[in-house]
């Protein structure tokens, strides 16, 4: 029979932690990638930007990116099924990727599903990088990355435009 050691940590698990604990936490690993990597941005440095695509009020599309280390992590872009196919996703995509050139990012990164925007997204440019199988089960998530020129324009951009010609 084994004893609990009490010199050991006990480990809490919690998926509604306090707040105080879970910004501990993210300060912790703040602080130990610093002493690996000096120049990285302040703890207060990321944010995350949203762009909205509205109609008559209503949100027809949008998109989300946790913005840090020199990148822009693509979290989530949706456009409304009624306004697929006109180019909103496209100009979604475009608007965040200027945003990051115009705050000195250097890449964007991102990950999507078998059933999503795959396609879409190698039509503008990005590259699968990795992919996991069987997530979820029976399908695959591919994990793509898009590095901006230094001309301040997404690589990428300039023959995706020439295509749609």
């Amino acid at each position: 029979m084994n004893l609990p050691n009490r010199n050991e940590p006990d480990i809490e698990i919690t998926t509604k932690p306090e707040e105080a604990d879970a910004q501990a936490l993210s300060r912790a690993l703040m602080s130990f990638n610093r002493q690996s990597a000096r120049d990285l941005e302040p703890d207060d440095a990321a944010e995350t930007v949203f762009l909205f695509a509205r109609s008559k009020g209503d949100i027809v599309g949008g998109l989300r990116a946790l913005c840090f280390w020199n990148t822009a992590h693509i979290e989530l872009l949706w456009v409304a099924e009624s306004q697929r196919g006109r180019g909103l996703g496209t100009e979604l995509l475009r608007r965040a990727e200027e945003y990051a050139v115009s705050k000195g990012f250097g890449q964007a990164l991102l990950e999507t599903t078998d059933w999503q925007a795959k396609p879409f997204y190698e039509k503008h440019g990005y590259q699968v990088f990795g992919e996991i199988d069987d997530y979820p089960l029976g399908h695959t998530c591919y994990f793509l990355k898009k590095i901006f020129s230094d001309t301040g324009r997404a690589s990428g951009t300039a023959d995706t435009e020439r295509n749609r010609k």
